[in-house]
């Protein structure tokens, strides 16, 4: 940033831009009290290839703890004005949000822009010569294609709340937006689902899956996605084969779909949906309708082109008719993508000259093609790909892969679920090593326990102490599924990667406590506080006079260490309960 500049405070929004070809407006008004809504409008006399053009404005930097981003994972520090490394949000990858948060969870200024699929570069950056925060959006910060008008919204909110509301508030004021209402949000979405991906990876064995999705349908799962694999028998984890997607692992998938039905699971199917592997029929079918051939995976398919388009939705809606699936992994979005070879022009039988308005009309077909068919068919999703016009599409919002990483697992669920509103947070798919401690194992299970579980370990293989974990904490989930997905969420110290995490409905609370911190208790009539952390005992701190809860107490594999009637004064307690076990207060008057 140029530091000559003078930026008047909030709402004075300045304007860059050394684009002569399109006029440029900004209109701000304020819609309640802290939100401000910014209105860009850019026009042009006749069509051309808009230039960069950049919102700033700057407030004190005052109560400034970090700063929150989509995919930000470990990463939320306050960075400062000589760094350059930006969010970068689109179509395909994160979402158009930035949230500055105090030391005590305050929201400091949340914005947001209303254009979820063209590029956008965002930033809040602290300028260490007169400690204020200088923000900014970039827009057409990548070759874009002609046009002669451009609008966008950008929704700035500094009120006196939490962080984590202000981003549940931007997922709502996203679904006011027509291109960007969410879809419906089926049941398959939200029930615990086995993954074969960390378990199994591309040496399917459809001999054992029958067998495990047994025991995980008796556990409490519901769904298995076939993950890479079943469309090759080559297992080098690469993507040569993919694009033709014919089942060459499984040569008669409708009767292994109806092996796995019969277990009383659904079943779903992976795709890498850019994916034209160089060894596919379907590469030299395509060849010349790629975006790019260069990737280091395989060449990328071009959306822009309308037999790509079909050959795609062809491709699922058949596997959906043909082998009765309930649920589809389309994977590798985020690779649609303008590359340094990408002709940006609607010619030569493209029907777009948008890459990302491309892929917005290949998977609004896709959708629609499938629920047509089947109206509850589950489309997982996965981080990168998790902002607000992903789930126009997608009703399961996978965290980024980080296999046997209980921590990562945690923050990554987490910042699905800050934006992702009703659509389904799922966790990746929990994994461990076979002689893990039950208490360490249980921590794979319990950081990401606010999401939707996924599980990748053989079942068949589990100890007798490691299957008693599962199923305890699974039965609890699936028990309490609606207080996890829909009730009152808040994640606690974002740049301390959330040690607390709270969901409350209709007075019943569940606690996530990962670090050796005290919880406070409400007035909830029931509280449940997992013990996610290897030391024994959890803290609680009463501010009431007095209060009398009954008390239960679970070990990690579900076995009951205890119950009785306690009062405690006003002050902090520690209760004891063993690492990685629950704890159930109930408030009531009754004595033992």
């Amino acid at each position: 940033m140029d530091r000559t500049i003078i930026i008047e405070d909030l709402p004075k929004v300045s304007v860059f831009s050394e684009d002569t070809h399109f006029e440029t407006s900004v209109e701000v008004t304020e819609k309640e009290d802290g939100i401000h809504i910014v209105k860009l409008r850019l026009t042009a006399p006749t069509a051309a290839s808009p230039e960069c053009v950049t919102l700033r404005w700057r407030l004190p930097s005052l109560n400034v703890k970090g700063v929150w981003k989509c995919g930000g994972i470990h990463d939320k520090r306050q960075q400062y004005d000589w760094e350059l490394v930006h969010l970068k949000s689109r179509v395909s990858v994160d979402a158009p949000v930035i949230s500055v948060f105090g030391h005590d969870d305050a929201n400091m200024i949340t914005f947001a822009c209303a254009d979820a699929v063209n590029l956008l570069e965002m930033n809040g950056l602290l300028r260490e010569e007169d400690n204020h925060c200088y923000y900014h959006l970039t827009f057409f910060s990548e070759r874009h294609p002609e046009i002669t008008d451009y609008e966008t919204e950008i929704r700035i909110d500094t009120r006196k709340v939490r962080y984590d509301r202000a981003l549940q508030d931007t997922a709502t004021w996203w679904e006011t937006f027509e291109h960007l209402k969410p879809t419906h949000i089926p049941p398959i979405a939200t029930m615990p689902l086995y993954s074969t991906w960390y378990n199994f990876h591309q040496d399917l064995d459809a001999e054992v899956l029958p067998e495990e999705c047994k025991i995980a349908a008796d556990i409490g799962y519901k769904l298995i996605i076939l993950d890479d694999g079943w469309q090759t028998m080559d297992n080098n984890r690469g993507y040569d084969y993919t694009g033709d997607w014919q089942p060459d692992r499984f040569p008669d998938m409708a009767d292994f779909v109806k092996k796995i039905h019969a277990t009383g699971m659904q079943f779903g199917l992976w795709y890498s949906v850019p994916f034209c592997g160089p060894k596919s029929k379907a590469y030299q079918r395509f060849k010349g309708k790629f975006l790019t051939e260069n990737h280091r995976w395989a060449p990328v398919f071009d959306p822009r082109y309308p037999e790509v388009r079909e050959y795609l939705i062809n491709t699922y809606t058949t596997a959906l008719k043909e082998w009765d699936l309930d649920a589809f992994k389309l994977d590798f979005i985020d690779d649609f993508k303008v590359y340094p070879e990408t002709v940006l022009t609607a010619e030569d039988g493209r029907d777009y000259a948008n890459v990302n308005e491309a892929v917005d009309r290949l998977l609004t077909d896709v959708m629609l093609s499938l629920k047509a068919i089947k109206p509850d068919i589950g489309i997982e999703f996965r981080q990168q790909y998790v902002g607000p016009t992903m789930r126009k599409f997608g009703n399961m919002f996978r965290a980024f892969d980080c296999p046997n990483d209980a921590i990562s697992n945690r923050i990554r669920v987490t910042d699905v679920k800050l934006l992702c509103g009703n659509s389904a947070a799922h966790s990746d798919p929990q994994t461990w090593h076979a002689d893990e401690p039950t208490e360490l194992a249980a921590l794979q299970v319990l950081n990401p326990f606010f999401g939707v579980p996924q599980m990748s370990v053989l079942l068949k293989d589990l100890s007798a102490a490691h299957l008693a974990m599962v199923r305890f904490y699974t039965e609890y989930w699936n028990a309490h599924a609606d207080i996890i997905m829909h009730g009152n969420f808040t994640a606690h110290n974002p740049l301390a990667n959330y040690p607390l995490l709270r969901c409350e409905k209709n007075g019943h609370c569940i606690i996530g406590v990962y670090d050796d911190i005290g919880v406070d208790l409400g007035a909830e009539t029931t509280t449940d506080i997992l013990n996610a952390k290897l030391r024994d005992g959890v803290i609680v701190r009463i501010k009431e006079k007095s209060a009398t809860y009954r008390l239960t107490i679970w070990n990690c594999e579900g076995e009951k260490e205890g119950e009785e009637i306690r009062t405690f004064a006003a002050g902090v307690a520690e209760i004891e309960v063993k690492a990685a076990g629950m704890l159930r207060l109930e408030r009531t008057k009754q004595q033992i």
